[in-house]
């Protein structure tokens, strides 16, 4: 990308990981407050999960087209590009209450999020040894999950009534391209991409290619329609802010033991172990419903959603050149939001009947677990990341 770089040049990995927690607090406080801001402007709670699912259309769409921008102008400028998109689509929800114009601006938001989750994966995955790439990874989900944790405690701080919510999450969005504005030699040293072939796609793992679809799957509707389910349990709103911090946090914490577990263990069965943990906190939840074993379950779950994406990812770049890394990302996130474009609507279809949407986590993890444990079983520890 940047053709003056050398080699030897080190790339400041602050400012992609000071951008994307500024961002993932405004991402995580808007996308939980946004289901319980729908009444306030006179929107069916109903359209709950279509604006989720439009959302992630809009990231599937993105996901196709982001590689040629960022050749184009290079990680820095692309990073500050979508992160202005996204705060433009926040902005116009912001001054209508339409709910045709609200799903228009949610597409926009999925294609600039894509957009920046491809920037900062690849600018973090640029990178020629496997532990290099392991530890910028969990510097990348550890900010992420950080950031989006904090933004859930602003359910309960700032409330979900009015335009506020859409002031402070454009006054974060604008905080969040500060670094990449003052850092003009920040783009990685990496000078040129190449796009994978159709033959090369076709030979990615296909455990990764499944991890991530997964995970946009359950991703996509803890974020879409978990504040919902958990706000039929209780009207408490800092407890429904409360418990989806803890689900992040979850998440977050889990990181540090990934980056040392994948390094030690076929990927497949670390997806394996992942789903059951989810399986196990969907049981939990199912027998008590009480709020400390809320927490508990929801925090369960949060580490293995949250675990699914990036030891995919990991295993889908293993032995790939890191001219290959940007195409592998665009890919995986490709997979990652075909899930989440379709996973919300049928949650919210499940979510209706007795099943619920605990049932429906319970289904898609324990599938998962046992496709990857087989997957495991037959494979060969070495050739699982080819």
């Amino acid at each position: 990308m940047n053709k003056h770089a050398t080699p030897s040049a080190k790339n400041p990995v602050w400012v992609p990981i000071l951008g994307l927690s500024i961002f993932a607090i405004a991402s995580g406080y808007f996308m939980s407050v946004l289901p319980l801001t729908l009444a306030s402007h006179h929107i069916p709670e109903s359209a709950a999960g279509w604006l989720a699912s439009i959302y992630y259309f809009g990231l599937l769409a993105g996901a196709m087209l982001i590689e040629p921008v960022i050749k184009k102008v290079g990680h820095r400028m692309a990073f500050i590009g979508f992160v202005a998109m996204l705060a433009s689509s926040v902005i116009f929800m912001g001054l209508t209450s339409a709910l045709g114009l609200w799903m228009a601006s949610r597409f926009v938001a999925g294609f600039a999020v894509a957009g920046i989750f491809v920037v900062i994966e690849s600018w973090l995955l640029i990178g020629d040894s496997k532990e290099e790439r392991a530890k910028n990874l969990g510097l990348y989900m550890t900010s992420l999950y950080g950031g989006t944790t904090v933004g859930q405690l602003g359910i309960g701080v700032i409330g979900t009534s009015g335009v506020l919510p859409f002031i402070v999450t454009v006054a974060l969005l604008s905080l969040a391209i500060i670094p990449a504005l003052t850092s003009k030699q920040s783009n990685p040293s990496q000078a040129e991409h190449v796009s994978l072939s159709l033959k090369q796609i076709l030979a990615l793992s296909k455990p990764a290619l499944i991890g991530c679809l997964v995970s946009g799957i359950v991703m996509g509707s803890i974020y879409g329609l978990l504040p919902l389910a958990l706000k039929a349990t209780t009207s408490n709103l800092e407890q429904v802010g409360s418990l989806m911090a803890a689900t992040v946090l979850g998440g977050m914490s889990i990181q540090p033991v990934l980056s040392k577990l994948s390094c030690k263990m076929p990927k497949s069965l670390l997806l394996a172990l992942m789903s059951l943990l989810g399986v196990f906190a969907m049981g939990l939840l199912h027998i008590d419903n009480s709020y400390g074993v809320q927490i508990v379950a929801l925090a369960l779950l949060g580490m293995s959603a949250f675990a699914l994406y990036p030891i995919a990812i990991t295993l889908a770049c293993d032995g790939l050149e890191s001219a290959s890394i940007v195409s592998a990302t665009q890919i995986m996130l490709f997979s990652y939001s075909v899930g989440s474009a379709f996973g919300p609507v049928a949650a919210n279809y499940i979510m209706q009947t007795e099943t619920g949407l605990t049932g429906f986590f319970f289904a898609v993890l324990t599938a998962t677990a046992i496709y990857m444990l087989m997957v495991s079983l037959r494979t060969k520890p070495t050739a699982i990341a080819q």
